[in-house]
C-alpha cells in the first residue's frame, strides 16, 4: 500500500517537482497539499488543506509530511504534526534560533528529518571539509553561495552548514567565528560567508581556503532542483522506517 504524503508548499517550484516525482513513484501518493490561500485556488491536482494549516474535522492524517515552505508555515504545520503523531521531512531553511529549539523539542515526540540541503552530495562535501580542515588550520576560510533572485533567506542554510562544519573541525585547536555581511577588514579568527543573488541559479556553494602560497577551492553546483526533491523522497522513505522519535539528518540517512 502506498503512503499518503502531505506536501507543504505544494504550489511552489519545489512543491510541484515533489508532486510529479510522487506521482511517478510506486510507494507514495499525494494525499494533501498546503500553500498560501492566494495560490491554492490555482492548483487542482489534489485535496487542499484548509487555510489555517490544519485538516478539516473528519479527515484522516497523512502518513508523512514533506515541507518545502517558509519558516512560519513550517512552525504552524509542526504543531499539527505533533498533534497527530505524523513524521515530518523539513526542507525549509531560514529558521530563527527559537524556531530551531521548537523543532528540536518536537523531535522528542515525532520523527523529524531536517537538512539545510536535501541534495545528498552536500553532506559528502561537508564530510570532506571535516577531514581536510585540520590540515589547513593556518588558512583563511571563506564561503561563497549563489542562488536565484527569488530566494528569501540569505545566507543559505547550506552555507551555514558548511561553515559550521569547518568551525567544528577546528574546535580543538582554534576558536573561529562564522560571520556574514563583513563591512570592514577581515580578522584572524573569522569564517566569512558571502551571498550572491541573481537570475535563475539553482545553487552554487564554494569554500575557499586561502594560504600564503596557494588557494584551495571546493565547490558544489546544483544543475537542477530535482535533486533536492529526490533527496526529500529518500528522506521520507528513511523516516518512515524509524521506530522512535528523533531529529534525523543526512548523516543518519547516509550512515556517515
Amino acid at each position: 500500500m502506498t503512503k499518503g504524503v502531505l506536501i507543504s508548499g505544494c504550489n511552489g517550484y519545489m512543491g510541484k517537482i515533489v508532486t510529479r516525482l510522487i506521482r511517478e513513484s510506486d510507494d507514495f501518493h499525494v494525499k494533501y497539499g498546503l500553500d498560501k490561500p492566494d495560490t491554492v485556488r490555482m492548483y487542482k491536482g489534489f485535496p487542499i488543506f484548509n487555510n489555517m494549516g490544519y485538516l478539516c474535522d473528519g479527515e484522516t492524517p497523512p502518513d508523512i509530511i514533506i515541507d518545502f515552505s517558509a519558516p512560519k508555515a513550517t512552525m504552524n504545520l509542526l504543531d499539527y504534526a505533533k498533534s497527530v503523531k505524523v513524521p515530518m521531512v523539513i526542507a525549509t531553511t531560514g529558521f530563527t534560533d527559537e524556531q530551531e529549539e521548537e523543532i528540536y523539542a518536537a523531535s522528542e515526540l515525532i520523527p523529524i528529518f531536517k537538512s539545510a540541503n536535501m541534495e545528498a552530495n552536500i553532506t559528502l562535501i561537508k564530510k570532506v571539509l571535516q577531514l581536510i580542515t585540520p590540515y589547513l588550520s593556518d588558512y583563511e576560510v571563506e564561503v561563497l553561495e549563489t542562488h536565484h533572485n527569488r530566494k528569501k533567506d540569505a545566507p543559505s542554510g547550506t552555507a551555514y552548514l558548511l561553515a559550521n562544519a569547518i568551525k567544528d573541525a577546528l574546535a580543538d585547536t582554534d576558536d573561529k567565528e562564522v560571520i556574514y555581511g563583513r563591512t570592514g577588514k577581515r580578522t584572524e579568527n573569522e569564517i566569512g560567508i558571502a551571498s550572491l543573488r541573481g537570475g535563475n541559479v539553482t545553487g552554487e556553494h564554494s569554500v575557499f581556503f586561502f594560504g600564503n602560497s596557494d588557494t584551495i577551492e571546493i565547490k558544489h553546483t546544483a544543475h537542477s532542483r530535482e535533486g533536492f526533491a529526490v533527496g526529500a523522497l529518500k528522506a521520507a522513505r528513511f523516516l518512515l522506517n524509524q521506530t522512535s522519535p528523533g531529529l534525523y539528518s543526512m548523516d543518519d540517512m547516509l550512515q556517515l
